[in-house]
Formats: structure tokens, C-alpha cells, sequence
């Protein structure tokens, strides 16, 4: 059974060995994490579950730590000393692990033995850093599960958290969860990200949601402002709140406060033996509402772009063209298709120049590569394309500046060429705010370091949803 839940942040300055005399800039939150710490140790768990950002994230898939020994420690902070292990709870591991697969949700174990592959198997700083309180609070070295949320979507993190509490119900084992995960990051100018109005914003709704036990509203927060936020423990948040669906919880906010711009919240969820209506099939009922309502409204060229990657990916044939041609696509245009699922970016290929007769065939041929042949994703299946959200973005011929002071990452695209390499950005794109991060990211695709001298064309768009 799920005896408890807790939210924690992790920066590693809360560690007196490492944060020394900045600590009395956070004496706030160290004193939520002990009182977090002693509610933990006093139902004397038998498993941890810890949920961090900062482990081995994959865009389609959860992943679980699969060693039997689970180390860690705070080298990588000047700390090699502070150290921990801890079994893993293997048969837990392998329980969840079928579960998950069963409902369609992918599980990546993570041993010594992707070392090679530069993924790693040791706990992260997302996890040692509550991991040290509640040693200091009286843990024992029970066993734990190292988990790191994936990218999907909202609706399968929820249900991975309600397997958790399923398979801690099956094996009759006392659980705590442990979302880790800090708030903005963009509370302030001088934080590590710029300052932005969203981010007080953000911190301010999670805090009262987790208070008021609006888990609804918690799991309705916008991805605007998740994203403007620049914050890293929401979908843990979502993880923990799935382990407590269809069950009541009184929640205790021990403290919030933000000093270096970046929001650290701590709170409790103590399940309190009621029972509640899950919310699992109004996510799911949300959702297919909303994937209807974008439907009902897509434009025609989106509208072609989403049948004409449909058809290739459930027959592998090809749409003739639209007969006769509409006005809107009875010209030659270069034009770019964007696939996005859950907010997150699914394939995109698009033309700097027409080269096809007409924007119809356009948008066919690169809706159907950004479905199959963007190297960055695998190819979308077909239980994926209900899911899809499109664009389709048309291009005006690119013409040369002579300077940064010429671009607008709002109005104008970007191209960047130095020799035989060249990279390419999208207008008005999330979190691109200056041209000089345009430049940079279009530098980055390109494979250009940075520094060198490039030349600049840029492009306008019409966009079409």
C-alpha cells in the first residue's frame, strides 16, 4: 500500500558538505525536508519509490535502475564522500515492469551494461539529494526503485503511478513515493535561465493545487506554461498523483521559497484510508475531446497533411492529389510539416524551395518523411496517429542579411550555412526569445561550432494548424 507521498527538490547546495554558509539561504526548505524526513521514517516504509528528472530520460519510455545494488554519490559536486546504497527491490522492479508493458507503456532497465552507451546506472543527484535527509532523519537502508520519468504523455505517467500503487498493493509492501523534481527555474534574472512571468506563476498554482488537493487542476496546467516555467518536476508530480488516484489524501505544504531563482517546494500527501472516483477515464475522455475539437477545426492544409501520413502509414500507399487542386495548394511552395504528441516534437522535414509541381504534393511527401524519415525519432506507428498534432508551415523564398540585427525570431526563420554544412529554424518556436538563440540552434543542428562565421538568409511563414 502507498502510506505516503511527498514532493521534494534537489539542489545539491542543500547538502551542508557542499552548499556550507549558502544553507542559511535556504534554511526555509532544509527545515521542510527534515520535517518532511521524520513523516517518511515514521511509517516505516519497506520500499522507496524516487522519481527524478535528472536520470536516464527517453522521449517514449519510462526507466527503472536494474542493478541489484543501487550506488550513488555527490562527486560530480566536489562530494565524493557523501555517498549511498541501497538494495533494489528486484521483484517490484520486474512486477511494475509487466504491468507497465501491458498497458502499452515502455520500461527501459538500466544496468552496468549500457555504460557503453553513455547511459547511467548509478542514482542521480535528483535522488541522493532527498535520499541525504531522510538518512539523516532515520531511514534505514531499505530498498529502493530509482525511477526517471519519460516524455510521454500525461495520461501514461498518470497510469504508470497507478501500477505503482497496484503492484505495492499486489506484494502487500508499505510504499513511499518520492516525486523529486525543483519548480521554475525562471524566477529570477539572475537564475540560471532568464527571468520569465510564468515562472512565479507556475510555482505559485502548483503550490496551491498540491494545498487545496486540486489534483484535477494540477494535471490540467498548461504546457505554455510549463514550458515558459523552465521547470523539471512536473511530470514527476504526475507520477506521484497517478500512485494516489481514487484514493483521499490530506496534503501539507512544508515550505516553498525560491532565493536563487529557482522555486524549491516540499509537501506531503498522507493517504488517509478514503476512497475517491479515479480520474484515469476523465483524462482519457479530455483527451479524445480535445484530439475531436482539433480535428473539427484544422485547416485544409493540415487537414491533407494529416490524411496524406494516415494513408502511407495504414495501406503504404499514397494519396492522388485532391482533384481539381484547391486554390490554397494549386502553386509550387516549399513548405515544412511538424508532428508533435504530447507537446513534444514527433518528426519534422520540410523544403528550403518547391521541388515538387504543386504545394499539394509539397506537403504529401513531407508530411509522409516527417511520419518515417526525420533521423531524431523512430517512425510513427500506427496507434500513434490519433494522437498527432500537425502544422504545416509555408515558405517565402529566403533571401540573405548581412547581420543578426536583420533577423526577428518571431517573424522570420533562419538559415545558416558555413561551407557545405547548413541548419534551419522555424519561426516563432517555444522558449526561442532572441535571434542570437535562433542563430545558435540553428548552428547546433548544423553541426557548426559555435564562434565560427556563418552566412544568414532568412524566410518568412504562413502557418497553418
Amino acid at each position: 500500500m502507498i502510506v505516503y507521498g511527498a514532493v521534494a527538490p534537489h539542489p545539491p547546495m542543500l547538502i551542508p558538505e557542499i552548499g556550507r554558509r549558502d544553507l542559511t539561504k535556504v534554511e526555509q526548505t532544509v527545515a521542510g525536508m527534515n520535517r518532511l524526513a521524520a513523516e517518511i521514517v515514521k511509517r516505516d516504509p519497506q520500499i522507496l519509490v524516487i522519481i527524478t528528472p535528472h536520470g536516464n530520460v527517453f522521449r517514449d519510455a519510462v526507466s527503472i535502475l536494474g542493478e541489484p545494488e543501487l550506488t550513488g554519490n555527490l562527486a560530480h559536486f566536489g562530494q565524493r564522500k557523501v555517498e549511498f546504497r541501497h538494495p533494489n527491490h528486484l521483484k517490484f522492479l520486474e512486477l511494475l515492469q509487466d504491468k507497465a508493458e501491458a498497458h502499452h507503456i515502455p520500461v527501459a532497465v538500466i544496468t552496468s551494461k549500457q555504460d557503453k552507451y553513455g547511459l547511467n546506472p548509478h542514482l542521480d543527484h535528483g535522488i541522493t539529494v532527498p535520499l541525504y535527509y531522510l538518512k539523516q532523519g532515520g531511514l534505514g537502508d531499505i530498498p529502493l526503485l530509482a525511477v526517471s520519468y519519460g516524455m510521454i504523455s500525461l495520461e501514461d505517467l498518470y497510469r504508470f503511478g497507478m501500477l505503482i500503487r497496484e503492484t505495492a498493493e499486489e506484494l502487500g509492501l508499505r510504499t513511499v513515493v518520492l516525486a523529486s523534481g525543483d519548480m521554475s527555474h525562471r524566477l529570477k534574472e539572475e537564475g540560471p535561465y532568464s527571468y520569465h512571468p510564468d515562472g512565479p506563476v507556475f510555482d505559485r498554482q502548483v503550490k496551491e493545487m498540491i494545498e487545496q488537493g486540486r489534483t484535477m487542476d494540477l494535471l490540467r496546467i498548461p504546457a505554455g506554461l510549463r514550458e515558459n516555467a523552465g521547470e523539471c518536476g512536473y511530470r514527476s508530480l504526475v507520477i506521484l498523483m497517478g500512485s494516489m488516484d481514487g484514493h483521499s489524501f490530506t496534503p501539507e505544504v512544508f515550505s516553498y521559497e525560491g532565493p536563487f531563482g529557482v522555486g524549491y517546494l516540499v509537501a506531503g500527501l498522507n493517504p488517509d484510508g478514503g476512497r475517491t472516483t479515479s480520474l484515469y477515464s476523465q483524462l482519457v475522455q479530455q483527451k479524445q475531446q480535445k484530439i475531436k475539437e482539433r480535428r473539427e477545426r484544422e485547416s485544409p492544409l493540415v487537414r491533407w497533411a494529416r490524411q496524406s501520413l494516415e494513408a502511407y502509414i495504414e495501406s503504404g500507399r499514397r494519396l492522388p492529389p485532391p482533384d481539381p487542386l484547391p486554390e490554397e495548394m494549386n502553386y509550387a511552395a516549399a513548405a515544412f510539416v511538424s508532428l508533435k504528441k504530447d507537446g513534444q516534437l514527433r518528426g519534422c522535414i520540410g523544403t528550403l524551395q518547391p521541388v515538387r509541381a504543386n504545394l499539394a504534393l509539397e506537403i504529401r511527401e513531407n508530411a509522409i518523411s516527417a511520419g518515417t524519415q526525420d533521423y531524431r525519432f523512430s517512425p510513427v506507428r500506427k496507434e500513434e496517429l490519433p494522437e498527432l498534432e500537425y502544422s504545416v508551415d509555408v515558405l517565402s523564398p529566403p533571401e540573405p542579411v548581412q547581420s543578426i540585427a536583420e533577423l526577428d525570431p518571431k517573424r522570420y526563420g533562419v538559415i545558416v550555412r558555413q561551407g557545405s554544412k547548413s541548419g534551419v529554424l522555424l519561426p516563432d518556436l517555444e522558449g526561442v526569445e532572441t535571434a542570437q538563440q535562433q542563430v545558435d540552434i540553428a548552428m547546433q543542428k548544423a553541426g557548426i561550432r559555435p564562434g565560427t562565421k556563418v552566412e544568414l538568409e532568412r524566410f518568412e511563414v504562413r502557418r497553418f494548424y
